[in-house]
């Protein structure tokens, strides 16, 4: 039986990257394997969308690579399977004449119901964990949840960032030069599984940049409350301590937006081709004010505009707007931030 429902997993990916390609199409191609009715609705207005957003960015789709995990059965009976994937996709365009890849890691919930002598999708779950806040008191629970609201095991302990040697670097005055090149690389190297010498979160994005940060050289302002500073103090008395700046979205773009002599400090842009390698872009998708993601600049497209890397849908060199973003609404807002060259 796992085998039959499988291969109507294998056919949905298979539907579902051609639509990457050729968005146009998309639903009318995922349509075939998929009955159901919310997700083909949403699908074709997605679809439109993405169409017009690849003229916009005068970009022409070559091809697209999509594999897939099954992370675990949730429920299998002879006439139904829920299965929980990741569909890693790659991306292949073309625009001024340059080809760029793309890279994205995003879960979904699929549920299989026997159709006569096959199988068929009934539904599509999929978690938007870019609209999801990391708030100060979720920062603090020992207990976790899973993107589908189920217990998770306790995280291991992470490795300690302020030892003596840092705490010595970050006691004088000394000033730093940032190292772009050296946050992109790090950005580069743990875009996809995270670093496991630090502690990964359910919404990860904003733990993710801070680690890039500190990768190119921001000092680590340690002030030992939550709420001020900048800092990641590790595992300590069986619990993580870091400061809320260094993993709530929000809490980093409040801390960047403050003039300081020292230290990590940004200045805000108005326009993305501004920025430059080891920026910082947040996302603000309801316009409210709250921002609740945070990426990296890693790349330029042929244009001259940023490309960025993010963690909590795991992302490699993808268009900063996040149009295609599951979490994108007409009322998303940005804030550009230039790192400072010296620190």
């Amino acid at each position: 039986m796992e085998q039959q429902w499988k291969q109507s997993l294998y056919v949905y990916v298979d539907q579902v990257n051609k639509a990457k390609v050729e968005p146009k199409s998309s639903s009318q191609t995922v349509s075939v394997s998929v009955k159901d009715p919310r997700f083909l609705v949403e699908q074709g207005e997605r679809s439109r969308r993405i169409a017009e957003w690849y003229t916009a960015r005068g970009i022409t789709p070559l091809r697209g690579e999509t594999g897939v995990k099954t992370l675990r059965t949730v429920r299998q009976t002879p006439t139904e399977v829920v299965a929980e994937v990741t569909l890693h996709s790659a991306l292949y365009y073309e625009k001024g004449g340059v080809n760029h890849r793309e890279d994205r890691v995003e879960l979904e919930r699929l549920t299989f119901v026997r159709d006569g002598g096959g199988w068929e999708i009934a539904a599509i779950e999929r978690t938007i964990p870019e609209r999801n806040t990391v708030h100060r008191a979720e920062v603090e629970l020992s207990g976790r949840l899973s993107k589908w609201g189920e217990a998770l095991p306790a995280p291991l302990p992470s490795q300690p960032l302020l030892n003596r040697n840092i705490l010595g670097e970050i006691s004088g005055s000394r000033e730093v030069r940032y190292n772009r090149e050296e946050a992109v690389a790090y950005a580069d190297r743990w875009w996809k599984d995270g670093n496991p010498e630090f502690e990964t979160f359910e919404v990860d994005c904003t733990n993710y940049v801070s680690q890039c940060l500190f990768a190119g050289g921001a000092p680590i302002n340690y002030t030992g409350k939550r709420e001020t500073g900048w800092w990641y103090k590790g595992y300590q008395g069986k619990q993580e301590w870091w400061s809320y700046s260094w993993a709530v979205s929000d809490s980093l773009q409040r801390y960047l937006s403050v003039s300081r002599s020292s230290g990590l400090r940004a200045e805000v842009m108005e326009r993305p081709e501004q920025l430059m390698l080891g920026d910082i872009i947040q996302y603000d998708w309801d316009g409210n004010g709250q921002y609740q993601h945070s990426t990296i600049v890693t790349a330029f497209d042929a244009g001259g505009m940023p490309l960025v890397n993010a963690r909590t849908v795991s992302s490699r060199h993808r268009f900063w707007d996040y149009r295609d973003s599951y979490a994108w609404t007409d009322q998303t807002k940005y804030r550009f931030f230039h790192i400072n060259d010296y620190l």
